[in-house]
């Protein structure tokens, strides 16, 4: 599956047009690395190349190769750093709450997932009309609504509102869209997701072909997920992540650095990652690059310890105080004065500006010797997950002491202590510490943030670190202007 990602084809010519979802043009126009047959009938193969297709707008740097990883910055855990000035300025305003809707990375995340959605979209409309083994038509199948529901519940928490196109665009029709209310976005990414669970196989079923495929484990826990960022059906979520768990995880087994090192694919904790090969052969600043761009970007700056180092992601001292004394996920996440040599070199805390930077996800020279090469994975969704998720759920249905059986789990992999007897809300704040920094950099906290509570305990803990700009408004990012000056029925979101 690996290779079957990186090097899928361009199926625009499906559409017979050169317009694509949301009016973001130019993204799919590429020179195809593979072509889908539209002479005749298609077949299976033709299938699994359109449903890989709709794969790769995940490693774009518009979301995970990019953008979703800045969203720990704008969540208060880090700082650009970079060279200063305005590099990286399109982040600093959203995290400073002074975003425009001009937004470089607003508009890089509004058009990030339209390609995807499109190409779920010919996906789902054309595998019902093939012949092909029910085996591979459910898959297929389940793959293109686990992506869609998973492209739009990016969007969805990012802008709110936003227009649902649940089939291609019909050349010489109008494609002026309005938003659809999220409540119905959200109906229909549960939907996908549901539809998800019942058709995929599980991740264990995978033979090395096809691991890293979209699998009924994952589908699983972005339905727990979908359920706990609207806060509704707690039991229903516990029962979710126990089919996880069921599906034969136990965190103990498994080493919470196998996560960010890019010698291991796929590991046992993983359930959903972002592939990359490592390949330098397209241009590493298109869509067709095949290298991950961490390790490139959040290298301590001109340090040289590992290829690019461009010093991107540098943690606050806030963020680092936050660790509990002995936990040893913080020499795995980061370069601190005193820390463990990184390949036999000493970190030094002037190549930062805060004096840290993050460790989790940087190559060695040995397995990426130039900032084009880097194949490490990215892992979306984790075990570990699963378990913090459960403990939540089940502490706001007041069940604290159950909910202390997964997140010691969590935290006995850390090498802490266990938790005892806690108030309900106590264990709430102790659940939302341990989030952080189980999942820190790995784009999880700014959504953790804006969906506790409402919205009110981003604003708390923002204010609280000084970001005063922070309102409840500001919390959805702006719709891009271009898109509302191409669109007249698009609207702005509110405090823009």
């Amino acid at each position: 599956m690996k290779e079957n990602i990186k090097k899928i084809a361009n199926i625009c010519t499906l559409l017979a047009c050169n317009v694509f979802l949301l009016s973001c043009n130019g993204f799919l126009d590429k020179s195809p690395l593979d072509k889908v047959s539209t002479d005749g009938d298609l077949s299976v193969k033709d299938v699994v190349a359109m449903v890989d297709a709709a794969y790769q707008p995940l490693q774009w740097p518009k979301l995970y190769n990019m953008r979703m990883w800045t969203t720990d910055i704008i969540a208060g855990n880090s700082l650009v750093g970079a060279n200063g000035g305005t590099d990286g300025i399109e982040t600093t305003d959203l995290a400073n709450f002074t975003a425009t809707s001009a937004n470089a990375a607003a508009i890089d995340i509004w058009r990030g997932p339209n390609p995807g959605i499109l190409r779920c979209n010919l996906a789902l409309q054309t595998i019902q009309s093939v012949d092909m083994p029910d085996e591979i038509r459910n898959r297929c199948l389940g793959e293109a609504y686990f992506l869609r529901a998973h492209y739009y519940f990016i969007l969805v928490r990012v802008f709110g509102d936003v227009p649902l196109v649940l089939t291609p665009p019909i050349p010489g029709t109008n494609f002026s869209l309005e938003r659809t209310p999220k409540a119905e976005v959200y109906a229909q990414i549960k939907s996908d997701c549901q539809e998800a669970i019942n058709l995929l196989p599980p991740k264990s079923s995978y033979d090395s072909e096809n691991v890293g495929r979209a699998s009924k484990d994952a589908a699983l826990l972005m339905m727990a997920k979908i359920k706990l960022t609207l806060a509704e059906d707690y039991p229903g979520i516990v029962d979710l992540c126990d089919r996880v768990t069921a599906l034969g995880y136990d965190l103990s087994k498994y080493a919470y650095a196998d996560n960010f090192d890019a010698t291991i694919d796929n590991n046992p904790e993983s359930i959903f990652e972002i592939q990359y090969d490592g390949d330098a052969s397209s241009d590493f600043w298109g869509n067709d690059n095949r290298a991950s761009w961490l390790s490139t970007y959040m290298g301590p700056r001109n340090s040289g310890l590992v290829a690019g180092s461009w010093g991107w992601n540098q943690p606050t001292q806030e963020f680092v105080d936050n660790y509990e004394q002995g936990d040893l996920r913080k020499d795995v996440t980061l370069f601190y004065d005193g820390c463990p040599d990184f390949e036999g070199v000493s970190y030094n805390p002037l190549w930062s500006r805060t004096g840290y930077n993050v460790r989790k996800f940087v190559v060695p020279m040995r397995i990426a010797s130039e900032y084009n090469k880097s194949p490490a994975n990215f892992v979306v969704y984790r075990y570990a997950d699963v378990l913090l998720m459960k403990a939540e759920a089940l502490n706001e249905q007041g069940l604290t002491t159950e909910a202390l059986v997964p997140l010691n789990s969590v935290r006995a992999r850390a090498g802490l202590p266990a938790i005892s007897n806690k108030t309900q809300s106590e264990l709430k704040d102790i659940i939302i510490h341990e989030r952080r920094m189980e999942f820190a950099f790995e784009g999880h906290c700014w959504f953790d943030l804006i969906r506790i509570d409402g919205g009110d305990y981003a604003l708390s803990f923002l204010h609280s670190i000084g970001v005063n700009n922070a309102t409840k408004e500001r919390l959805l990012f702006p719709i891009p202007q271009e898109e509302i000056d191409d669109n007249p029925l698009m609207k702005q979101n509110s405090g823009y």
